[in-house]
Protein backbone atom coordinates (compact mmCIF):
# COMPACT_ATOMS: atom_id res chain seq x y z
CA UNK A 1 0.00 0.00 0.00
CA UNK A 2 1.52 3.83 -0.87
CA UNK A 3 0.81 6.58 0.96
CA UNK A 4 -0.75 9.50 -1.04
CA UNK A 5 2.52 11.10 -1.15
CA UNK A 6 4.43 8.15 -2.66
CA UNK A 7 1.22 7.31 -5.29
CA UNK A 8 1.87 11.37 -6.38
CA UNK A 9 5.83 11.10 -6.56
CA UNK A 10 5.55 7.44 -8.32
CA UNK A 11 3.09 8.35 -11.02
CA UNK A 12 4.55 11.81 -11.44
CA UNK A 13 7.92 10.19 -12.06
CA UNK A 14 5.96 7.25 -14.93
CA UNK A 15 4.73 10.05 -16.83
CA UNK A 16 8.01 12.27 -17.08
CA UNK A 17 10.47 9.24 -16.56
CA UNK A 18 12.89 10.58 -19.77
CA UNK A 19 12.84 13.99 -17.89
CA UNK A 20 15.17 15.44 -15.50
CA UNK A 21 12.99 15.92 -12.62
CA UNK A 22 14.80 18.27 -9.80
CA UNK A 23 13.31 17.98 -6.39
CA UNK A 24 12.37 21.65 -6.04
CA UNK A 25 10.26 21.40 -9.18
CA UNK A 26 8.63 18.54 -8.22
CA UNK A 27 8.16 19.96 -4.71
CA UNK A 28 6.68 22.68 -6.48
CA UNK A 29 4.17 20.92 -8.57
CA UNK A 30 2.89 18.57 -6.31
CA UNK A 31 2.24 21.26 -3.42
CA UNK A 32 4.64 19.34 -1.03
CA UNK A 33 7.64 20.70 0.75
CA UNK A 34 11.26 19.78 -0.90
CA UNK A 35 11.65 18.16 2.46
CA UNK A 36 8.49 15.97 2.28
CA UNK A 37 9.44 14.94 -1.41
CA UNK A 38 13.57 13.62 -0.84
CA UNK A 39 11.78 11.75 1.97
CA UNK A 40 9.18 10.19 -0.23
CA UNK A 41 11.77 9.37 -3.24
CA UNK A 42 14.51 7.91 -0.32
CA UNK A 43 11.17 5.70 0.74
CA UNK A 44 10.91 4.45 -2.59
CA UNK A 45 14.42 3.41 -3.24
CA UNK A 46 14.12 1.93 -0.31
CA UNK A 47 10.62 -0.18 -1.46
CA UNK A 48 12.50 -0.76 -4.70
CA UNK A 49 10.09 0.62 -6.88
CA UNK A 50 12.71 2.82 -8.42
CA UNK A 51 16.11 2.91 -10.05
CA UNK A 52 17.83 6.40 -10.37
CA UNK A 53 18.81 6.44 -14.34
CA UNK A 54 21.18 10.16 -14.54
CA UNK A 55 21.18 12.93 -12.37
CA UNK A 56 17.74 13.70 -11.06
CA UNK A 57 16.33 11.18 -13.15
CA UNK A 58 14.49 8.51 -12.40
CA UNK A 59 12.42 5.78 -13.65
CA UNK A 60 9.96 2.96 -12.20
CA UNK A 61 11.32 -0.74 -11.78
CA UNK A 62 9.02 -4.18 -12.59
CA UNK A 63 7.97 -3.99 -8.75
CA UNK A 64 6.88 -0.32 -9.11
CA UNK A 65 4.38 -0.51 -11.87
CA UNK A 66 3.38 -3.71 -10.09
CA UNK A 67 2.84 -1.68 -7.18
CA UNK A 68 0.99 0.78 -8.96
CA UNK A 69 -1.51 -1.73 -10.92
CA UNK A 70 -4.34 -1.81 -8.26
CA UNK A 71 -4.45 1.56 -8.72
CA UNK A 72 -5.08 1.94 -12.32
CA UNK A 73 -7.72 3.15 -14.04
CA UNK A 74 -9.72 0.72 -15.71
CA UNK A 75 -12.81 2.36 -17.60
CA UNK A 76 -14.22 5.94 -18.29
CA UNK A 77 -17.96 6.79 -18.75
CA UNK A 78 -18.93 9.45 -20.46
CA UNK A 79 -22.32 11.57 -19.80
CA UNK A 80 -24.02 12.76 -23.43
CA UNK A 81 -27.51 12.51 -23.14
CA UNK A 82 -28.81 15.66 -22.60
CA UNK A 83 -30.28 18.77 -24.74
CA UNK A 84 -28.34 21.47 -24.52
CA UNK A 85 -30.74 23.45 -24.11
CA UNK A 86 -28.36 27.11 -23.39
CA UNK A 87 -26.62 26.28 -27.00
CA UNK A 88 -29.39 26.67 -28.85
CA UNK A 89 -29.81 27.41 -31.88
CA UNK A 90 -26.80 25.14 -32.37
CA UNK A 91 -28.03 21.84 -30.68
CA UNK A 92 -31.14 22.08 -32.53
CA UNK A 93 -29.44 19.50 -34.93
CA UNK A 94 -26.43 18.59 -33.31
CA UNK A 95 -25.45 17.35 -29.48
CA UNK A 96 -23.53 19.84 -27.78
CA UNK A 97 -20.94 17.08 -27.26
CA UNK A 98 -20.31 16.76 -30.73
CA UNK A 99 -20.24 20.61 -31.62
CA UNK A 100 -16.75 21.72 -33.14
CA UNK A 101 -14.40 24.14 -31.75
CA UNK A 102 -11.68 24.82 -33.61
CA UNK A 103 -12.14 21.82 -36.19
CA UNK A 104 -12.38 19.20 -33.22
CA UNK A 105 -15.39 18.43 -31.44
CA UNK A 106 -16.01 18.83 -27.95
CA UNK A 107 -15.74 15.53 -26.56
CA UNK A 108 -13.07 14.41 -28.69
CA UNK A 109 -10.88 16.56 -26.51
CA UNK A 110 -11.60 14.35 -23.55
CA UNK A 111 -11.82 11.11 -25.56
CA UNK A 112 -7.90 12.23 -27.26
CA UNK A 113 -6.89 12.47 -23.60
CA UNK A 114 -8.52 8.88 -22.14
CA UNK A 115 -7.03 7.22 -24.98
CA UNK A 116 -3.85 8.62 -24.71
CA UNK A 117 -3.82 7.51 -20.64
CA UNK A 118 -4.22 3.68 -21.94
CA UNK A 119 -7.91 3.59 -20.71
CA UNK A 120 -9.07 0.91 -23.31
CA UNK A 121 -13.02 0.85 -21.52
CA UNK A 122 -14.77 3.62 -23.00
CA UNK A 123 -18.58 3.85 -22.66
CA UNK A 124 -20.73 6.90 -23.67
CA UNK A 125 -24.60 7.68 -22.23
CA UNK A 126 -26.23 8.94 -25.20
CA UNK A 127 -30.22 10.25 -25.62
CA UNK A 128 -30.67 12.92 -27.73
CA UNK A 129 -30.06 12.56 -31.49
CA UNK A 130 -28.14 9.67 -30.18
CA UNK A 131 -27.48 8.45 -33.80
CA UNK A 132 -24.83 11.22 -34.41
CA UNK A 133 -22.76 9.62 -32.03
CA UNK A 134 -21.94 6.56 -34.26
CA UNK A 135 -19.92 9.50 -36.20
CA UNK A 136 -17.12 8.66 -33.25
CA UNK A 137 -16.92 5.06 -33.82
CA UNK A 138 -14.50 6.12 -37.21
CA UNK A 139 -11.94 7.17 -34.98
CA UNK A 140 -12.70 5.35 -31.23
CA UNK A 141 -14.00 1.82 -31.91
CA UNK A 142 -13.71 0.34 -28.87
CA UNK A 143 -16.76 3.00 -27.77
CA UNK A 144 -19.76 1.22 -26.32
CA UNK A 145 -23.28 2.82 -26.23
CA UNK A 146 -25.33 2.94 -23.11
CA UNK A 147 -29.01 4.12 -24.14
CA UNK A 148 -30.76 6.20 -21.85
CA UNK A 149 -34.85 6.24 -22.94
CA UNK A 150 -35.47 8.87 -20.24
CA UNK A 151 -33.70 11.63 -20.78
CA UNK A 152 -36.34 14.22 -22.40
CA UNK A 153 -38.08 13.23 -18.41
CA UNK A 154 -35.52 13.17 -16.13
CA UNK A 155 -31.99 14.99 -14.77
CA UNK A 156 -29.08 13.76 -15.44
CA UNK A 157 -29.17 11.17 -12.23
CA UNK A 158 -30.84 9.00 -15.70
CA UNK A 159 -27.53 8.67 -17.07
CA UNK A 160 -25.84 7.77 -13.92
CA UNK A 161 -28.61 4.96 -13.56
CA UNK A 162 -28.15 3.58 -16.39
CA UNK A 163 -24.10 3.60 -16.08
CA UNK A 164 -24.26 3.09 -12.30
CA UNK A 165 -22.88 -0.90 -12.43
CA UNK A 166 -19.75 0.58 -13.94
CA UNK A 167 -18.61 3.28 -11.39
CA UNK A 168 -16.09 1.01 -9.93
CA UNK A 169 -12.36 2.20 -10.98
CA UNK A 170 -13.77 4.58 -13.22
CA UNK A 171 -13.59 8.25 -14.23
CA UNK A 172 -17.20 9.94 -14.88
CA UNK A 173 -16.71 12.96 -17.40
CA UNK A 174 -19.41 15.07 -18.54
CA UNK A 175 -19.02 14.86 -22.05
CA UNK A 176 -19.12 19.13 -22.77
CA UNK A 177 -16.30 20.05 -21.63
CA UNK A 178 -13.26 21.38 -23.58
CA UNK A 179 -10.06 20.37 -22.15
CA UNK A 180 -7.13 21.89 -23.01
CA UNK A 181 -4.85 20.14 -20.47
CA UNK A 182 -5.20 16.28 -21.60
CA UNK A 183 -2.41 15.23 -17.99
CA UNK A 184 -5.72 15.88 -15.77
CA UNK A 185 -6.90 12.13 -17.38
CA UNK A 186 -4.61 10.08 -15.39
CA UNK A 187 -3.53 6.37 -16.19
CA UNK A 188 -3.55 5.84 -12.25
CA UNK A 189 -5.73 7.43 -9.34
CA UNK A 190 -5.23 6.90 -5.72
CA UNK A 191 -9.21 7.37 -4.63
CA UNK A 192 -12.18 8.55 -5.34
CA UNK A 193 -11.62 12.26 -6.32
CA UNK A 194 -13.47 15.37 -8.11
CA UNK A 195 -11.87 17.64 -10.13
CA UNK A 196 -12.27 21.64 -9.34
CA UNK A 197 -10.69 25.02 -9.81
CA UNK A 198 -9.46 27.18 -6.77
CA UNK A 199 -11.67 30.57 -6.33
CA UNK A 200 -12.18 33.20 -4.01
CA UNK A 201 -15.91 33.78 -4.81
CA UNK A 202 -17.93 32.10 -7.70
CA UNK A 203 -21.21 32.10 -8.51
CA UNK A 204 -21.46 28.21 -9.56
CA UNK A 205 -21.95 25.35 -8.36
CA UNK A 206 -18.88 24.53 -5.97
CA UNK A 207 -17.54 22.44 -3.13
CA UNK A 208 -16.82 23.46 0.65
CA UNK A 209 -13.54 21.11 1.73
CA UNK A 210 -11.93 20.68 4.40
CA UNK A 211 -8.47 18.54 4.97
CA UNK A 212 -8.88 18.53 0.65
CA UNK A 213 -11.74 16.17 1.92
CA UNK A 214 -15.23 17.95 0.04
CA UNK A 215 -17.70 18.26 2.74
CA UNK A 216 -20.61 20.13 0.64
CA UNK A 217 -21.63 20.94 -2.64
CA UNK A 218 -24.19 24.40 -3.67
CA UNK A 219 -24.26 26.76 -5.72
CA UNK A 220 -22.17 30.24 -4.96
CA UNK A 221 -19.36 30.17 -2.50
CA UNK A 222 -16.42 31.92 -0.55
CA UNK A 223 -12.97 30.22 -0.49
CA UNK A 224 -14.20 27.11 -2.43
CA UNK A 225 -13.39 25.07 -5.19
CA UNK A 226 -15.74 25.62 -8.95
CA UNK A 227 -16.87 22.06 -9.63
CA UNK A 228 -15.21 20.49 -12.62
CA UNK A 229 -17.65 17.99 -14.19
CA UNK A 230 -14.97 15.17 -14.29
CA UNK A 231 -14.57 12.64 -11.18
CA UNK A 232 -12.81 9.40 -10.36
CA UNK A 233 -14.59 6.50 -7.87
CA UNK A 234 -12.62 3.97 -6.84
CA UNK A 235 -13.58 0.25 -6.28
CA UNK A 236 -15.15 1.26 -2.83
CA UNK A 237 -16.73 4.06 -3.47
CA UNK A 238 -18.08 2.83 -7.43
CA UNK A 239 -19.91 -0.32 -5.97
CA UNK A 240 -21.54 1.94 -3.15
CA UNK A 241 -22.45 4.17 -5.76
CA UNK A 242 -23.96 1.79 -7.35
CA UNK A 243 -26.38 1.04 -4.74
CA UNK A 244 -27.34 5.18 -3.60
CA UNK A 245 -27.99 5.85 -7.45
CA UNK A 246 -30.30 3.18 -7.53
CA UNK A 247 -32.16 3.88 -4.53
CA UNK A 248 -32.26 7.59 -4.97
CA UNK A 249 -33.60 7.45 -8.73
CA UNK A 250 -36.05 5.51 -7.57
CA UNK A 251 -36.98 7.52 -4.32
CA UNK A 252 -39.97 10.45 -4.56
CA UNK A 253 -38.79 12.93 -7.04
CA UNK A 254 -35.23 11.30 -7.57
CA UNK A 255 -35.46 11.76 -11.29
CA UNK A 256 -35.08 15.42 -10.74
CA UNK A 257 -32.12 14.99 -9.13
CA UNK A 258 -28.37 15.61 -10.32
CA UNK A 259 -26.17 12.86 -10.13
CA UNK A 260 -23.26 14.64 -8.11
CA UNK A 261 -25.27 15.39 -5.24
CA UNK A 262 -26.30 11.33 -4.60
CA UNK A 263 -22.68 11.34 -3.02
CA UNK A 264 -21.75 14.81 -2.68
CA UNK A 265 -25.05 15.65 -0.21
CA UNK A 266 -27.90 13.09 0.27
CA UNK A 267 -25.57 9.92 1.11
CA UNK A 268 -22.26 12.21 1.83
CA UNK A 269 -21.57 9.93 4.85
CA UNK A 270 -21.47 6.96 2.97
CA UNK A 271 -18.89 8.15 0.67
CA UNK A 272 -15.30 10.37 1.01
CA UNK A 273 -14.07 12.13 -2.25
CA UNK A 274 -11.31 14.36 -2.18
CA UNK A 275 -10.71 17.64 -4.34
CA UNK A 276 -8.45 17.19 -7.00
CA UNK A 277 -7.67 20.93 -8.54
CA UNK A 278 -6.77 22.13 -11.00
CA UNK A 279 -6.55 25.36 -12.97
CA UNK A 280 -8.99 27.70 -15.07
CA UNK A 281 -7.21 27.17 -18.41
CA UNK A 282 -7.12 23.52 -18.38
CA UNK A 283 -10.88 22.73 -18.89
CA UNK A 284 -13.73 25.12 -20.32
CA UNK A 285 -17.39 24.57 -19.74
CA UNK A 286 -19.33 26.52 -23.00
CA UNK A 287 -22.88 27.09 -21.19
CA UNK A 288 -23.57 29.45 -24.23
CA UNK A 289 -24.15 30.24 -27.91
CA UNK A 290 -22.46 33.33 -27.22
CA UNK A 291 -19.44 31.89 -25.11
CA UNK A 292 -18.91 29.50 -27.91
CA UNK A 293 -18.54 31.97 -30.59
CA UNK A 294 -15.62 34.10 -28.07
CA UNK A 295 -13.89 30.89 -28.30
CA UNK A 296 -14.26 30.28 -32.18
CA UNK A 297 -15.13 33.04 -34.62
CA UNK A 298 -16.15 31.03 -37.15
CA UNK A 299 -19.97 30.82 -35.15
CA UNK A 300 -19.91 34.52 -35.47
CA UNK A 301 -20.62 34.10 -39.55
Amino acid sequence: MLSSNEFEVLTYIERNREQKIPQRLLAKLLELSVGTINKTITNLFDKELIAEVGTSRYSLTAKGYETLEPYRVKRAVFFAAGFGSRLVPITLNTPKPLIRVKEKRIIETLLDAVVNAGIEEIYIVRGYLKEQFEVLLEKYPMIRFIENPLYNESNNISSAYYAKELFENAYILESDLLLSNPELIRKYEYHTNYLGIKKERTDDWCFLTNNKVIKKVQVGGIDCYQMVGISYWDQKDGRQMAEDIDTVFKSPGGKEKYWDVVALDICLKAHTVFIRPCQQEDIIEIDTFNELKEIDPIYNS
